[in-house]
């Protein structure tokens, strides 16, 4: 009997093609979500016989939610330090303590694995060597902050019958169903086609660890078949050694994949202190896993998409502007509201 698998966020940028990989791969899938997005994003997956939709706030998931469950990935978050920084307490809220409180529910529920979607963010601002799962993280921001709370809790309730594991995820881009250009190489991109310029804040120096979402998404399948002996209890940062960029070089890469000339234009400050370089030996040495798409590649799917106007490029693909938005809608209805009702 195929597996089912649970996977919070799946109408987010990674859930999406998450959940399109593990349809492939033979296994039940339930997506859970508020899906602000648009369900609609999910497009011909709605339709898959294995696939089951679940709208619901992770904050609101019960024990029975899981039952029958054999794995959760849980994506569920407020997905960027900008996204983090609009709500301090919300953050914590769904980042943090929903997440271990999904942990918790699916340790009592009978799942026997849960991976934790984390980030590479944890490390916050490193002195420019290589950054292992060993190393101390130095979070900056509230979704980091939040992102190493939920790994400190849910990491022990590894046992021999619940397979727990975080997955530190280096900075994502790439075209996908529901698009960002919140992300540096997207952003890029999308600069890069519309004004012909590519900005490039705080002198570009910072280091960033870079993997294209269908390279991360596939990290949560490769885990699936690995003995809990190998994974229970750990973190794994998920990327590619040789995929750490300064934010500089990635401009320049960008810029070389557009077919026509593309201006740099660099602001030698901000107020951008996150700068770390990481190493993602323990996951290629010990798993075997390699991220493959080069931000050529990534710059290149996302400028053909842009060019033929197969991507949304609205408010929708910048998170923090969509979830600002969103408020600022509930704001007004309730204000125009009598007697609990708009019309």
């Amino acid at each position: 009997m195929s597996e089912t698998v649970l996977v919070t966020g799946a109408g987010g940028y990674i859930g999406a093609p998450l959940v399109d990989l593990l349809l492939g791969a033979g296994k039940r899938v339930i997506g859970l979500d508020r899906y602000f997005f648009g369900e609609e994003l999910l497009g011909d997956t709605l339709q898959h016989p294995s696939f089951s939709l679940l709208r619901k706030d992770i904050r609101a998931v019960d024990e029975s939610d899981l039952r029958g469950v054999d794995v959760v990935c849980d994506l569920a978050a407020l997905s960027n330090d900008p996204a983090g920084a609009l709500d301090k307490g919300l953050t914590h809220a769904i980042n943090h303590a929903a997440r271990a409180r999904m942990a918790q529910l699916a340790k009592r529920a009978g799942v026997k694995r849960y991976m934790l979607a984390s980030s590479c963010s944890v490390y916050g601002s490193g002195d420019g060597r290589p950054l292992t799962e060993d190393s101390r993280p130095q979070p900056i921001s509230t979704y980091a902050h939040a992102n190493l709370k939920a790994e400190t809790d849910i990491l022990p309730l590894a046992d021999k019958t619940f397979t727990v594991t975080a997955l530190r995820q280096a900075t994502v881009f790439g075209l996908a169903k529901r698009m960002r250009f919140d992300l540096v190489v997207n952003l890029m991109t999308l600069n890069a086609v519309q004004k012909g310029k590519i900005f490039v804040t705080g002198g570009g120096r910072q280091w960033r660890p870079i993997i294209h979402v269908k390279d991360t998404a596939g990290a949560f399948v490769s885990l699936l078949d690995r003995a809990p002996s190998e994974i229970s209890g750990r973190v794994f940062n998920i990327g590619t050694s040789e995929h750490n960029y300064q934010v500089l070089s990635l401009a320049y890469i960008v810029r070389e994949s557009i077919p026509f000339p593309v201006e740099l234009d660099i602001v030698p400050d901000d107020s951008d202190s996150r700068n770390y370089n990481v190493s993602f030996e323990r996951a290629e040495q010990e798993l075997g896993f390699r991220a493959h798409k080069t931000p050529g590649e990534g710059a290149r799917e996302i400028y053909e998409a842009l060019k033929l106007g197969r991507v949304d490029t609205g408010i929708r693909t910048v998170t923090v502007k969509w979830y600002q938005h969103l408020m600022d809608a509930k704001r007004l209805v309730d204000g125009l509201q009598i007697d609990g009702r708009l019309l």
